[in-house]
C-alpha cells in the first residue's frame, strides 16, 4: 500500500515513517508538515492510506478530511482521542493511534487497513467487516469499543439507537441504517424498521416476533422469509 504521513511535528513523522518501514507491504511516498501541502499532492496523486495527525495549527485534520472528494483509507494519529471523535464518524477512518505510537498497535491498524482493501476488491456491496470483532461508538465525547458478538439487539429511538450487549447498554446518537453498514451480515439482520438482531442470540420464534434475552422483538412480514432462510444456515 502506498501511504503518506501528515503531521506538523517532525519527530512524529520520523516515528511513523520508521514504523512504516517495518511493514513490508507499506511504502511511504511522501511526508507533509501541514494539510495544505498534502491537499496539493493528492490533487495530482493517489494513495491507498493516510496517517493523519488531527491536532495541527491553522488547518487541522478535521478540516483536511472535509476537503477529500474521493478519500483513501485514513489512520488517525493523535495525543488526545477527543480530537478523533468527530472524524471517526466517517466510514473511511480505519483506526486511530494514540501517541507515542508503538509497533504492536501499529501493526493491528495496518491489518485493519489491509482487510478493508480486500473487502473493497472482492465485492461492490456494502462493507460488512466480517473480519472485525469490534467497532467504536461516540458516547459523551468518548470513543467506546464494543465487542460485536456481544451485541444481541439494536433498537432505533428517534435520533438515537440503543445498543444492547451481554454486559451493558449503550445509547448512541446515530441511525439504524448507519450502524447496519458496520455489522457483519453473518451475525445480524434487520427484522423491523426499528430493530436489528443478532440471529445467534435468538431464543424463540413465535408468529411475527422473536425472543432475545428478555426482549420480544417484532418481525415485519417482509423480513420474516429472510429470517427463516438465515436460520436454516445455523
Amino acid at each position: 500500500m502506498k501511504c503518506i504521513i501528515i503531521d506538523d511535528e517532525k519527530m512524529a513523522r520520523v516515528i511513523t515513517s520508521t514504523l512504516c518501514n517495518q511493514i513490508s507491504d507499506l511504502i511511504v511516498v511522501e511526508e507533509f508538515s501541514n494539510a495544505i501541502q498534502a491537499i496539493k499532492f493528492l490533487n495530482e496523486n493517489s494513495v491507498d492510506l493516510i496517517f493523519l495527525d488531527i491536532h495541527m495549527p491553522d488547518f487541522n485534520g478535521l478540516d483536511f478530511i472535509k476537503t477529500l472528494k474521493d478519500p483513501p483509507k485514513i489512520i488517525l494519529t493523535t495525543s488526545d482521542p477527543q480530537f478523533a471523535i468527530e472524524a471517526f464518524e466517517y466510514d473511511f477512518i480505519i483506526d486511530y493511534l494514540l501517541k507515542p505510537l508503538e509497533l504492536t498497535r501499529f501493526k493491528k491498524a495496518i491489518d485493519k487497513a489491509e482487510r478493508k482493501s480486500i473487502t473493497k476488491a472482492s465485492t461492490t456491496s456494502k462493507t460488512t467487516k466480517e473480519s472485525d470483532n469490534d467497532f467504536y461508538v461516540n458516547i459523551d465525547r468518548r470513543l467506546i469499543k464494543i465487542d460485536l458478538p456481544s451485541i444481541y439487539l439494536i433498537e432505533a429511538k428517534g435520533d438515537y439507537i440503543n445498543i444492547k450487549t451481554e454486559d451493558k447498554n449503550y445509547t448512541v446518537h446515530s441511525t439504524l441504517k448507519k450502524i447496519e453498514e458496520k455489522l457483519p451480515e453473518s451475525l445480524f439482520l434487520k427484522v423491523h424498521r426499528s430493530y436489528i438482531i443478532n440471529i445467534k442470540k435468538i431464543i424463540d420464534i413465535e408468529d411475527n416476533s422473536v425472543l432475545i434475552k428478555r426482549d420480544v422483538v417484532p418481525v415485519s412480514r417482509s423480513k420474516r422469509p429472510e429470517l427463516m432462510k438465515r436460520l436454516d444456515l445455523l
